[in-house]
């Protein structure tokens, strides 16, 4: 009767052994999905913010040109 008690609980120790390692590699695995979900939007974040900032930069650029654009000296009918 010993036997069959004990057996029984070392059967009881491994089944709750192996519960605890499946709930720990389902929470490791959730883990890393947020990460990966994470570091995409990040990737999202900064892709955007780099166009954000060229197109920036663009229109700036086209600003400053027209800015420094010479008027014609010439009449309106003898320019090319």
């Amino acid at each position: 009767m010993v036997e069959s008690v004990k057996s029984r609980a070392e059967e009881k120790f491994a089944a709750i052994q192996k519960k605890d390692k499946q709930t720990l590699k389902e929470k490791e695995k959730a883990l890393q999905e947020r990460t990966e979900h994470v570091a995409r939007l990040r990737a999202l974040r900064l892709a955007k913010e780099a166009a954000d900032k060229k197109a920036a930069e663009e229109t700036a650029a086209e600003k400053t040109a027209a800015k420094n654009k010479k008027p014609s000296r010439l009449p309106q009918t003898h320019r090319s």
